[in-house]
């Protein structure tokens, strides 16, 4: 048994994990099937969840449900999505909570306690390794992440009540993986100080629970988007292409400033354009380009590159500051002023400061430095 601490959207999880599986004993349809929640996904895996600027809103925990002993032969998305959804809307009855469950376009939604600050979208999912590894190796892609690929459903796609073998394709446990891979050895490093910290063995601790240089720049930046485009999300960098931008320029930095310097400098470098069309692939399926939706809506792409030199100046600016109050003044244009007070009052208990100088050898020009703390969010405090 693991001694580390879970964090409250992993139990949650995890309960409705339980009530799947302890459904499924006799699963609707016959044959060796079973249903599995994996593991919490999207930023919460990845250990770049950001709180949500405004309290009143909620996290965003992703999760994906997948039907082993299916394929997409055997049924249609609009079957499937029905079938997770009989057994969330009785978990829900179950557990008497009152806030309606949602159908989202991919996923279906549990809507939490307000003072759980979280919903969970659970996405129904069938393995999808083989057409995914067949596919990727024919266009001569590298294929080694197809092992954990999946096919999802889309209510928004034209064939989604029809029987097809062309179902939308996903594998955030292969981005999982990239990106374990990006945060090199410094991530294998801090996951063993922590396992034995806690007296667990090394594969009981997650990714979320271990803070790296990579992931605090990544929240940081996160932090810093959200302020820029309050109020104006539709045309905001979505995650993945920050997280992955981020995380291809990342080279091993051993402090956050150092990581948030190299990567402000080189992220854009990795944006490729082919045919006049941004192409920013996803590692794990590069068929995949996260930056798609920059065609029919360039002024994605503008605010893009808009924000990063905005980040670039409001980061690299402060790095070349001393003063405690300028430096305040200077990030809470960009972060909040709420933020702004921490770093003021954080630097006259320490006489350090979230933002100072490194004494490690930038890599260009000035480089920034902060401290790693965990987001998490609060306690559970019933369902709703």
């Amino acid at each position: 048994m693991s001694n580390t601490p879970q964090s409250p959207a992993q139990n949650e999880q995890d309960s409705v994990q339980t009530w799947v599986k302890s459904q499924w004993k006799n699963p609707p349809i016959p044959g060796q099937i079973s249903a599995a929640i994996n593991n919490v996904q999207g930023s919460f895996r990845l250990g770049t969840a950001i709180r949500p600027i405004d309290d009143r809103e909620d996290y965003d925990v992703d999760s994906i449900c997948e039907f082993r002993g299916l394929t997409t032969a055997d049924l249609t998305q609009k079957q499937l999505k029905e079938l997770l959804g009989a057994e969330i809307h009785s978990y829900h009855r179950a557990q008497s909570m009152t806030k309606p469950v949602r159908e989202g376009r991919r996923c279906w939604v549990l809507n939490y306690a307000d003072g759980a600050q979280f919903h969970m979208d659970i996405v129904p999912a069938l393995p999808d390794a083989n057409r995914q590894r067949l596919l990727l190796e024919t266009s001569g892609f590298d294929a080694r992440w197809t092992q954990t690929a999946i096919a999802i459903t889309d209510n928004e796609r034209a064939d989604y009540a029809m029987m097809t073998a062309e179902w939308q394709r996903s594998n955030p446990k292969g981005y999982s993986g990239w990106f374990v891979q990006r945060m090199g050895e410094i991530f294998e490093t801090r996951r063993r100080a922590l396992a034995e910290s806690v007296r667990a063995s090394v594969e009981d601790i997650p990714v979320y629970r271990v803070q790296t240089p990579l992931q605090s720049a990544i929240m940081i930046l996160k932090r810093h988007r959200d302020w820029r485009f309050a109020g104006n999300s539709e045309i905001k960098p979505i995650s993945v292409i920050i997280t992955t931008l981020a995380a291809h320029a990342y080279a091993g930095e051993a402090t956050i400033g150092e990581a948030l310097t190299s990567i402000l400098t080189k992220m854009d470098s990795f944006i490729q354009k082919i045919g006049g069309q941004y192409v920013i692939p996803n590692p794990t399926d590069p068929l995949e380009n996260f930056a798609d939706k920059w065609v029919e809506h360039p002024e994605r792409a503008e605010a893009f590159f808009q924000w990063l030199q905005q980040a670039r100046s409001d980061f690299l600016n402060a790095a070349n500051l001393t003063e405690q109050a300028e430096i305040a003044k200077r990030v809470a244009p960009a972060m909040g002023d709420a933020l702004a007070e921490r770093v003021r009052e954080r630097a006259a208990k320490t006489g350090g400061g979230l933002l100072r100088k490194s004494s490690v050898a930038p890599v260009i020009g000035s480089t920034v430095s902060f401290p790693d703390q965990p987001r998490m969010p609060t306690t559970p405090k019933g369902f709703a």
